[in-house]
């Protein structure tokens, strides 16, 4: 049934969906192009991404560019030096979203947000993803543990000083999980590698 069957404005559907909607979704929902591009024209509607439309009366997205690469990749999932950030466990400023990706998938790619896709292995891919509520979007990011691992395993391309200064963050939070931090370590094959270092900062 489309929206006007239902008599729902087109600007409750979006309201009903948490206000963003990619245009896929939208036209599911009952909104022909026609409505979209009339509610974009008219200020209604901003689109933050290709593709993608939110509201313009919402509050400030809190992580836009995460709630965007979400958004056109809900496969993807947030990692490396994005993860850290999103942990708090980083001063670094991200200039792209990293995520990781299943060998064998389509690399994602985006202009707005700029987006760096990473192809883990399958078992390094599923292993540690949490799902968290962002804007009302699910938002797939590693755990700081498994995030941990996966710098370390990506040392080359991070740079070191970022590494140890993550590892250094994640223990000032008081939330040091040795079991797990070592477990994500052995399925991403750098148990020796992290090691030492845990042993220096124990």
């Amino acid at each position: 049934m489309s929206a006007s069957e239902h008599k729902i404005h087109p600007d409750e559907i979006f309201r009903q969906h948490g206000g963003l909607l990619r245009m896929s979704e939208a036209i599911k929902y009952g909104i022909s192009r026609y409505a979209l591009y009339k509610m974009r024209d008219n200020g209604a509607l901003e689109q933050v991404s290709r593709g993608v439309y939110r509201l313009v009366d919402l509050p400030p997205m809190s992580i836009p560019d995460l709630v965007i690469v979400s958004l056109r990749f809900p496969r993807a999932v947030i990692c490396l030096v994005s993860a850290l950030s999103f942990h708090e466990m980083t001063t670094q400023v991200p200039h792209e979203v990293s995520v990781a990706v299943p060998r064998g998938t389509r690399m994602p790619s985006l202009d707005i947000p700029p987006v760096h896709a990473y192809k883990f292995s399958s078992g390094a891919f599923k292993a540690g993803i949490e799902r968290h509520q962002i804007d009302g979007v699910t938002v797939q990011v590693y755990s700081a543990e498994k995030t941990l691992a996966d710098c370390f395993k990506y040392r080359n391309k991070l740079g070191m000083d970022v590494v140890l200064e993550a590892l250094k963050l994640y223990r000032s939070q008081k939330k040091f999980n040795l079991e797990k931090l070592l477990e994500y370590a052995r399925i991403c094959r750098v148990e020796k590698v992290i090691k030492p270092y845990l042993e220096a900062s124990l």
